[in-house]
């Protein structure tokens, strides 16, 4: 930890440079880009029947979208007002009235609909039921509802009950209330939707620096020498990001992106806020290094060993040799298992040159400063936690920790991920520390309660235990999620259904319907109306990716009449299933909740006293690990040496991966990506890969492995060769079921595929055809 506090927001450079325009064409005209006061003007239209609401929210609350921490229209890296489109997006969600209760009649009418038009019909009024065959949905008291849910796990084994939260602008004293409730009910399953996305980030970052979170902060790339975004996009996921992009960019600092399409959003990017950016769009990243998906590990091997030839030769020339001497341990053994690494294995493996692999080592040699961001594309693969201890090595040997400017950040796309492992609602982990021992007796003492001391299962595995036979002790009779929408969100959509069918009792706690909560349970799914944060009594809190707090208050506004807050609900169930001693699991109000939350998790010491608008504090000091100091157990940086991994593509095949389009997580709110002008059906390819099987741009294609078949069109994009990205969550077919990253258990997003003009495939395959290439693919598929 550090003792350096966070000096506050920072005046924005706003001086105009017309060599970082991206267009000499005022507003970008012609030019394919978001237009944002068109769709300004579209939220305003949609909540034009709560706009003094929607106001407020906006000027008082804490972003419920992506985890930059805006507080009203403010944050702690730059003066002046911020609001993006992301924030925008979902106010609706926020401001919208109850369902009209003939929409709850049929719900194989409801089934007709995409979950954007489930969404457009409103929030849940109150709480319901449906039992196998019933066509509509009952009306529940709350009485009722809990009874039931309360009914049931007292029948079953805990762990048959399963806990899942989603990030809707959930907060962490919700967070913290279920990781209570779970145990004290009897159950370690329990997880959260930052399982999804950074699992890996954590789980890398602690054996390799001992932190769990971001060591830098937002400000920490203005002026730093190079800012590298590695498999992320900030700009389509954070776009308020942008800002602090334009200000490095005016600090001198050089931008790089890894990644294996060169994306739009980030070459260039008109950012509404800024006059001059407005007008004339801003160049953002300086250089593109395209990889193959799943070549970032070869890449980081590539870099470090023509830094140790570099070594070498002069001493000093690569690697701080004074800070990992004083600060970390592996030297020895990274170098030697770099040095044993072969060059071609490398370039096959990571896609790029060894020539193009010595500018990149270049560049960071002679740079003073860094910092390393990165999102899904590092951690959403199989080797995720690999990935984030390359990134933590390249860190470590060039000293780019614990000072200013310097830092590794795993960059958060939603408001509610950062807080909810630090809160313990994760089967890994108590609210301040892992699940061990030593956290077991301090948590223990505190909550006055004893804890199961068996391994949860992640919510991945949770759902496929359903799965089980009768009578097993780990298959899940109840699947209790906070949010969260599995068909949508989960590798191969159709087993995933087959799983939520076999629960016995699926509780959805949310605030409206997705169509995950329209698939049967073998005994009945409870609906549960859930108030949003800014409706929450006594207000709650969020976690920024910087670790910055902050309060946001309760917002005056209309409410949906029978809708709680949902850490009253964890706390009225607990109540019921355990009667007796439910004064364990009691807190009369959210202030109670951060006072218990100060004690449970020394970090978040301060959280009690955050009580109005505009608080807000940042754990752990400006950075993490200052002046090389870490939290390990010897306070030494670890270097770890990190194997290449097979990537397992056979001959004639492409990589695939996933992308986000007009969308939050898995909410689409555009059928075009307003970066590329793609549709939800495009296959991004490379056009001399799709010349060379005679695919034309806007042609239909088939993409299709052993594991599903997905039917699109081909656009010709600047993608890597021999890579392809699908939208998400429509491309899921194309994913395996049931892999997952064996140190973190985030599901495998990316995988192998053939790709035929649509017309060859349906006319040409033959069913013994078909089986002989599904058996071969089974055989060379990872």
């Amino acid at each position: 930890m550090g003792k350096t506090r966070h000096q506050g927001p920072i005046k924005l450079d706003t001086s105009w440079k017309p060599s970082l325009w991206a267009s000499w064409m005022p507003m970008g005209m012609g030019k394919i880009k978001p237009h944002h006061i068109r769709d300004t003007m579209k939220v305003v239209y949609e909540n034009r029947d709560n706009l003094g609401y929607a106001y407020r929210i906006l000027t008082q609350g804490v972003c419920d979208g992506c985890a930059l921490g805006v507080s009203g229209l403010y944050d702690q890296t730059l003066t002046g007002p911020h609001l993006c489109s992301t924030r925008l997006n979902v106010l609706r969600l926020n401001t919208m009235p109850a369902i009209e209760p003939k929409w709850l009649e049929d719900v194989d009418v409801l089934r007709e609909m995409s979950s954007v038009e489930l969404r457009q019909l409103g929030r849940i009024p109150y709480p319901l039921s449906r039992k196998p065959g019933e066509k509509k949905f009952t009306r529940l008291g709350w009485n009722e509802a809990l009874d039931r849910i309360a009914s049931k796990i007292k029948g079953i084994n805990p762990k048959q009950l399963a806990f899942f939260l989603t990030s809707r602008g959930i907060t962490n004293e919700v967070y913290y209330t279920a990781a209570k409730m779970a145990r004290f009910l009897g159950t370690n399953n329990i997880d959260n939707a930052s399982r999804i996305c950074h699992s890996p980030s954590k789980t890398a970052l602690k054996r390799s620096l001992g932190i769990g979170a971001s060591s830098c902060n937002y400000q920490d790339w203005i002026g730093t020498d190079v800012l590298v975004f590695w498999g992320s996009v900030p700009a389509n996921n954070q776009p308020v990001s942008t800002k602090y992009m334009y200000a490095a960019k005016k600090a001198g600092t050089k931008i790089i992106l890894i990644n294996p399409y060169r994306e739009p959003a980030m070459e260039k990017y008109w950012i509404p806020s800024i006059s001059e950016s407005a007008m004339f769009g801003t160049k953002i990243v300086d250089e593109f290094y395209q990889v193959n998906i799943g070549g970032d590990i070869a890449f980081m091997n590539g870099v470090m060993k023509i830094w140790f030839e570099m070594e070498d030769e002069k001493p000093g020339s690569a690697i701080d040799r004074d800070f990992v001497s004083q600060h970390a341990n592996g030297l020895k053994e990274l170098r030697a298992h770099v040095k044993s690494l072969e060059w071609k294995v490398l370039e096959e493996s990571s896609g790029l040159s060894r020539e193009r692999m010595k500018d990149f080592a270049l560049l960071l040699a002679r740079s003073k400063s860094g910092v390393f961001v990165w999102s899904m594309g590092l951690t959403q693969h199989r080797f995720g936690t690999d990935n984030i201890s390359q990134v933590a090595n390249l860190a470590i040997l060039r000293g780019f920790i614990g000072r200013k400017h310097c830092g590794v950040m795993p960059i958060r796309g939603h408001s509610g991920v950062q807080g909810s492992g630090e809160m313990g609602a994760d089967p890994f982990s108590l609210p301040g520390g892992d699940f061990e021992e030593k956290s077991w007796n301090r948590i223990e003492k505190l909550w006055g309660f004893s804890i199961p001391k068996w391994q949860g299962d992640i919510v991945g595995v949770s759902i496929e235990n359903a799965l089980l036979p009768e009578g097993h002790e780990r298959k899940t009779r109840l699947f209790y999620t906070s949010g969260g929408n599995f068909l949508e969100t989960m590798p191969n959509p159709d087993f995933i259904k087959t799983c939520l069918e076999s629960v016995e009792l699926r509780v959805h706690q949310d605030i409206i319907f997705n169509t995950s909560t329209l698939v049967d349970a073998r005994e009945e799914v409870i609906i549960l109306p859930a108030m949003t944060r800014y409706e929450q009594p006594g207000g709650g809190t969020s976690t920024s990716t910087e670790r910055m707090v902050y309060f946001s208050a309760e917002v005056e506004g209309p409410r949906i009449e029978e809708a709680r807050a949902e850490w009253q609900i964890y706390v009225d169930l607990a109540a019921r299933v355990y009667p007796q001693k439910k004064h364990l699991m009691h807190f009369d109000n959210a202030q109670q909740i951060r006072e218990e939350i100060a004690k449970a998790n020394p970090n978040y010491d301060g959280i009690q006293h955050l009580k109005n608008r505009g608080d807000v504090f940042q754990w752990g000091g400006a950075w993490l690990c200052e002046g090389g100091i870490c939290p390990t157990a010897d306070g030494r940086a670890n270097l770890l040496a990190i194997e290449v991994p097979d990537l397992k593509k056979p001959q004639g095949h492409f990589y695939v991966t996933t992308r986000r389009g007009k969308q939050f997580n898995s909410m689409v709110y555009g059928k075009t990506d307003p970066f590329n002008n793609a549709d939800r059906y495009d296959v991004l390819i490379h056009p001399d890969d799709a010349r060379e099987l005679r695919i034309a741009d806007g042609e239909n294609v088939v993409v299709y492995n052993a594991h599903g078949t997905f039917q699109g069109r081909a656009k010709y994009e600047a993608t890597k060769r021999g890579n392809i990205q699908v939208y998400w969550p429509e491309g899921n077919v194309l994913i395996p079921k049931g892999v997952y990253e064996k140190y973190a258990g985030i599901p495998e997003y990316n995988t192998a595929v053939k790709i035929e003009k649509a017309d060859r495939f349906h006319a040409n395959k033959d069913l013994q055809y078909v089986e002989k290439r599904i058996e071969d693919l089974d055989v060379n598929v990872g």
